[in-house]
């Protein structure tokens, strides 16, 4: 849309300052609701941190980064069952992830066993894992079982290496295991990870035998923007792209609209904020970043930067999808995934890698070209044939925020959607929806805005879904520590972790 130089109000119902997920998802939870929705968005792409666009050179999709849906989220599932795209993520059925060390392959495989035992063949068959590795570790699992939100939020000042530690769980499984863990899932080094946050995501780990990854088939953005653009406008609603908000307009009490950067300004009965911590903090008004939480604590929000790289073969070097390096904190990339395996209709074709380097400090100082010689030097660890097939296009993504850095003490200062302005709601991965942050914790902030707006229309209107209850020994556990004090450990699980 072209930018008009005159200053000029519009008005709308409902304002959402964002286009990515969380924005979306509160635009299509509202398409049926009557209101007038306008979306901001100033990139001239839709998506946020999950977009994606065609690569000049090879007119192939490229993300801004790979990412991964998970099979037991719910609310992105929801989004894309509206959006009638859920056929357009491939998943990996059979195993959760294969772990590479060099040439070693460890599959992590879900038995058919009840939670929380379906990993331990798995485990067992990694040889750098011993008997006394698994029983140090099941002081952790059986705090994992019975933890609840509130526990969640009392670990998390606690660091959750020292945690481990403390709790007697081994250096090799906290090297094995916990460091992948904190790196791959939470996106920071174990050392900088709130033991809250950790444990959150392991208890879902733990409780379920039906978890499983997918993959965009095709560009991320592909699978929800184009789609949502079309479903929102259809029912009234407008997108602007390319254009910037300069400010939320309103009093130290009461948001009712914003400016935009062009010196036009919207005046709106609700405004969300479907935004980062940091443009947050850029938007808002003075008087809030001064007197209101949660604006006052925005920047305690640090991002993890990381780097994606692309790289183009001349041959095919694997048949896998994807997988992970075991932890090594020397390395670069964390996880390696060939699209030419993913996407349809790419099976004939060359590799097509892609990597994340997660919380990325340590490559800032690389140059493009430097950081895929690294790339490829630890792609051929596992596959030797990189080293002698030809490169014939490469991209280096450099990305500012993959999410907030879950440092402890942040879970304890993820707010609600709610604010003390009156009409200004909040959305983002970075909300406090009890899920890491990730597209489905936007997803489901979106969801949950929506149902404030509809309330406010006087509509009960539930669109939000809860995560499935862990099963299992694990919910035997979770129910039973409701109601009595839980049992000390066995005598000889104490007595191993001694040894």
């Amino acid at each position: 849309m072209a930018k008009k130089k005159q200053a000029e109000t519009i008005e709308t119902d409902v304002l959402i300052i964002g286009g990515g997920l969380a924005g979306l998802t509160a635009a299509v939870g509202l398409r049926k609701s009557g209101l007038r929705v306008h979306i901001i968005e100033r990139d001239t792409i839709l998506g946020g941190r999950a977009r994606s666009w065609i690569d000049a050179k090879t007119g192939d999709p490229v993300h801004i980064g790979p990412h991964i849906f998970i099979s037991e989220y719910p609310n992105m599932r929801a989004l894309m069952s509206i959006l009638g795209t859920e056929d357009k993520i491939v998943w990996e059925k059979g195993r959760f992830i294969l772990v590479v060390d060099g040439q070693e392959e460890i599959e992590m495989k879900m038995a058919n066993l009840p939670p929380p035992f379906h990993y331990i063949p798995s485990l067992v068959r990694d040889k750098s894992v011993t008997k006394r590795d698994l029983l140090s570790n099941l002081p952790i699992t059986f705090l994992a079982m019975r933890l609840t939100e509130e526990d969640v939020l009392r670990l998390d000042n606690i660091n959750a290496s020292a945690f481990l530690r403390g709790k007697g769980v081994t250096e090799n499984f906290i090297q094995r295991f916990w460091s992948f863990a904190a790196m791959s899932i939470m996106n920071v080094p174990l050392e900088l990870c709130s033991a809250g946050a950790l444990l959150r995501f392991y208890r879902q780990l733990v409780g379920h035998n039906d978890y499983y990854a997918g993959f965009p088939d095709g560009g991320l953005g592909d699978v929800f923007a184009p789609q949502a653009k079309e479903l929102i406008e259809s029912h009234g609603g407008e997108i602007w792209l390319d254009t910037e908000v300069d400010q939320i307009l309103g009093d130290e009490r009461r948001a009712t609209g914003c400016r935009l950067a062009d010196g036009r300004s919207i005046q709106a009965r609700f405004v969300v904020a479907a935004l980062p911590p940091s443009a947050l903090r850029s938007v808002a008004r003075p008087e809030w970043l001064e007197h209101y939480k949660p604006f006052t604590d925005l920047v305690h929000f640090q991002p993890v930067p990381y780097i994606s790289t692309f790289l183009w073969f001349d041959r095919k070097l694997t048949r896998q999808r994807f997988w992970a390096r075991a932890h090594n904190p020397n390395d670069l990339n964390c996880d390696f995934y060939d699209l030419s395996n993913i996407n349809t209709g790419w099976e004939d074709r060359p590799s097509v890698i892609t990597t994340n380097c997660i919380f990325s400090e340590r490559a800032q100082h690389l140059s493009d070209e430097e950081m895929v010689e690294r790339t490829i030097a630890e792609l051929a660890e596992y596959l030797p044939e990189a080293r002698e097939a030809r490169l014939e296009h490469f991209v280096v993504n450099r990305i500012p925020m993959a999410i907030h850095c879950p440092f402890p003490g942040t879970e304890q200062l993820r707010p609600s959607i709610h604010t003390p302005v009156d009409n200004l709601l909040l959305a983002g991965d970075w909300i406090r929806t009890e899920l890491p942050s990730s597209m489905e914790s936007a997803c489901k902030s979106g969801w949950m805005v929506a149902e404030a707006i509809w309330a406010e229309l006087g509509r009960t209107t539930v669109l939000h879904k809860d995560l499935k209850e862990v099963q299992g020994l694990v919910r035997l556990v979770s129910r039973a520590s409701r109601y009595a004090p839980l049992p000390r450990l066995p005598r000889w699980v104490r007595s191993s972790r001694r040894a």
